[in-house]
């Protein structure tokens, strides 16, 4: 293989499903994917780890199947982390810098970030990732990036994104368990969003909401920046066992009348009973019952997001709309359902513009798994080909302020 290619995983560790994604990197920064794989997770509730043999044995098959596509060993990924703890706090900081001919450095801006994180999060909570938002310098706001610039005082407004400590060490130990160190833990929304969004819409102002199993994610995007993430509890997995206690049928059965007859436009002039055969037996349901059961979660699940954008101050105020990325994004005319919910353009986000095996995963379930290897290759965050049980030593990026120290004791 060539020397000059390295190479990024991305590793989505859902509740109902586990997608990995490996690309090469070339010496020009040109990046193709090479492997990825998907298939059923478990040991997992509601994005968390609940126990780590469960979600290592997922962990290890599916990074197996990858591997064996793309023909290289992973030894670290970036991993998605998910679950309704994962949430994002503004804060403020400020320091005094020396005299007005002081020029900014990049330890200012360290010592900064570390002022508008220590004692505003609380120390049960494991720190994501710190966005600057905006500077101020001397009084002077509105600024995206002081350094060079002269000053006394140093401002920052941040948005810090943070889980819970115990949700984050159980997903490392679940990885490890398997294998596999994770360099970074992302919130699987903020990875998705890297893969489907453009600077214009993150310029303008959108959101991103990924629909997983038993999980739905928003992120908020504004001025460039992170604005808000948040985490519903419900999912399209809910769909399937609402369908499954009403109608009193298996989760299997259910899914598939959820997947082959189910449309989230409701308005269609279709048969009003719903036949499926299952084993030599036809069975045969309500079409107006089944739909009932399935807008009833879909209301619930909209509403929620709803709520968010509104907590956010977002509400009817994203240019860019609407961006669905998931497996719940895959529902027929679900896009159709959620704007009028939302009262906002929605459209379904796929990855793109990619290269190698690019149609394996231009799919909006993959869109987590693809923007963790997108954000491995940014960060600089490789590896280079092994020979097998090889341990080189691995790059890592230079992690600004508070998250410098966290990367450090791994």
């Amino acid at each position: 293989m060539d020397d000059e290619k390295r190479f990024v995983t991305g590793l989505d560790v859902g509740t109902e499903n586990v997608r990995a994604v490996i690309a090469s990197v070339d010496k020009s920064g040109e990046i193709a994917i090479v492997g990825a794989s998907e298939g059923k997770s478990a040991g997992m509730r509601k994005g968390i780890p609940a126990n780590l043999t469960g979600p290592a044995s997922s962990i290890d098959k599916m990074l197996g199947d990858a591997e064996r596509m793309g023909g290289y060993d992973v030894r670290n990924a970036y991993v998605s982390i998910n679950g309704s703890t994962v949430l994002s706090t503004q804060t403020e900081g400020m320091i005094a810098v020396g005299t007005v001919e002081h020029e900014i450095d990049d330890q200012d801006l360290d010592r900064v970030e570390d002022v508008a994180v220590s004692g505003r999060i609380p120390a049960n909570r494991y720190v994501l990732d710190v966005i600057p938002l905006e500077y101020a310098l001397d009084g002077q706001a509105g600024i995206k990036d002081p350094l060079g610039m002269s000053g006394a005082r140093l401002e920052m407004r941040a948005n810090v994104i943070s889980a819970l400590t115990p949700n984050c060490e159980n997903l490392k130990k679940a990885t490890a368990t398997a294998d596999v160190r994770a360099d970074r833990l992302v919130p699987s929304v903020v990875a998705a969003a890297r893969a489907v969004l453009t600077d214009r819409q993150k310029e303008n102002g959108v959101a991103v909401v990924d629909m997983g199993a038993t999980t739905t994610g928003i992120a908020i995007y504004e001025e460039g920046d992170l604005q808000y993430v948040g985490v519903i509890p419900a999912g399209s997995h809910n769909i399937t066992n609402d369908l499954a206690i009403v109608l009193a049928i298996d989760p299997e059965l259910a899914e598939e009348i959820k997947v082959r007859f189910i449309t989230a436009s409701f308005d269609q002039e279709k048969s009003p009973v719903i036949r499926l055969t299952k084993n030599g037996k036809e069975r045969n349901f309500e079409r107006k019952e089944v739909e009932a059961v399935v807008k009833a979660r879909l209301d619930d699940i909209f509403a929620e997001v709803r709520k968010k954008l509104k907590s956010a101050k977002y509400d009817q105020r994203l240019p860019e709309g609407i961006i669905l990325v998931g497996g719940g994004a895959k529902m027929r005319d679900i896009d159709i359902f959620a704007k009028n919910v939302l009262e906002a353009a929605v459209k379904i986000g796929t990855p793109n513009n990619l290269n190698g095996v690019s149609d394996v995963v231009e799919k909006p379930e993959f869109a987590a798994a693809v923007g963790l290897a997108l954000l491995a290759a940014e960060d600089n965050h490789y590896e280079s080909s092994p020979s097998k049980n090889s341990k080189k030593p691995l790059k890592v990026p230079k992690a600004p302020g508070f998250l410098k120290k966290i990367f450090s004791k791994f």
